[in-house]
């Protein structure tokens, strides 16, 4: 038998959001024995009542429909047919001077993003992508650290509709090319160098080949991840190359707006490991993704708003898409990009100590317990 390190009390298992959930469709979760296994029984043979309870429950933004199961086959489900919604406006539906991003160096640096500060700047990048006919189903990728500027990015994308994929500066050229050639993106957001371990890398080379690799880039826009000032010296088309503080110019009287779109419409391209071969494009819609972090978010990891919601990911790996959902709760996100180890093996507990991000020490355990996630 092995030993249980900690169960939430009576208090906690009350006060969570999932015993508001099942209060929500009529369940009631009491006490050790508290009717979870019931819970979720009943969601898996009432599919649809739940689904539809977790919309509802969860606040998400925009027209249900009236119907929630069309085709009822796998592979094959249609959920939420009728449907229309944004996954971007779901992201930034909270606003305000709270802090709605938090990117963390490896080398101490720390930035921060309110709510209305993150909004102002998918604004400008949504108004450049617009001017560079940047429209629904077409292909942003990002060759970028985990920072703002990707989430910003992201959202901007979203926000029209467009198609997100992203890798991590550390992939080598083969392996960006071997996914990014496939989706074939009209914009790339990428940065000339990043920080590992305290060293400097330099990716222009890398990044010559690839922009070299994507004929079909009609931009490209460069970031100062590092403060360097970028060249772009490298790139054989100069007139396709922007850089990111051009992008973030405010032009007068735009104002954000967000595509509605169907629940299956495609948000993210993320790939297989390509451990078999090419790596696979898999292919997730904006109203499942959204959905299903949802229900994660608030019901499993009873992240509410303004507490701090963090997890050590890249843009190659998807749980950096899981995490930036958590800015639909009203959650402030936490960026981290470097080695996890650096600058000592405990620097991931000194940034969780730094941020207020972890609750009183548990039980009988030497280090402090963060929030689930």
């Amino acid at each position: 038998m092995h030993e249980v390190l900690w169960q939430p009390s009576v208090e906690s298992v009350a006060q969570s959001r999932i015993t508001a959930f099942a209060a929500h469709i009529g369940f009631a979760l009491e006490g050790k024995d508290n009717g979870y296994d019931a819970l979720w029984q009943w969601s898996i043979e009432n599919r649809e009542d739940f689904w539809s309870a977790v919309w509802d429950f969860t606040g998400v933004i925009g027209d249900k429909g009236n119907a929630i199961l069309g085709a009822d086959t796998m592979p094959g489900a249609d959920w939420f047919p009728d449907a229309k919604l944004n996954f971007a406006e779901n992201l930034l539906a909270h606003s305000g001077v709270e802090e709605a991003l938090v990117f963390c160096g490896e080398d101490g640096r720390r930035i921060a993003l309110s709510r209305d500060d993150l909004r102002e700047q998918v604004c400008n990048l949504q108004a450049q992508f617009v001017q560079w006919g940047v429209e629904a189903g077409d292909r942003v990728a990002a060759f970028l650290p985990n920072c703002t500027e990707a989430v910003i990015g992201m959202l901007a994308a979203s926000s029209l509709g467009a198609v997100w994929s992203s890798c991590s500066p550390d992939f080598g050229e083969r392996g960006v090319l071997d996914r990014f050639s496939q989706i074939e993106p009209k914009v790339l957001i990428a940065t000339e160098s990043y920080s590992f371990k305290g060293k400097h890398i330099d990716t222009s080379d890398k990044l010559r080949a690839i922009v070299a690799g994507l004929p079909s880039l009609e931009k490209v826009v460069l970031i100062s991840f590092l403060g360097e000032s970028p060249q772009a010296s490298w790139c054989e088309q100069p007139d396709l190359v922007c850089f990111w503080g051009e992008t973030q110019i405010p032009e007068a009287d735009y104002a954000l707006s967000f595509k509605r779109l169907s629940f299956a419409h495609p948000l993210y391209v993320m790939f297989s490991s390509g451990t078999t071969g090419q790596p696979k494009c898999i292919v997730h819609g904006q109203g499942g993704t959204l959905l299903q972090h949802r229900k994660e978010h608030v019901l499993h990891c009873d992240l509410r708003e303004g507490e701090r919601f963090f997890y050590y990911t890249t843009t190659g790996w998807m749980m950096w898409n899981w995490l930036i959902s958590g800015l639909a709760t009203g959650a402030t996100v936490v960026l981290f990009d470097g080695n996890p180890f650096h600058p000592a093996p405990a620097a991931m507990w000194d940034l969780i100590d730094r941020d207020f991000m972890f609750l009183e020490p548990l039980p009988n355990i030497s280090m402090p317990a963060r929030r689930p996630i």
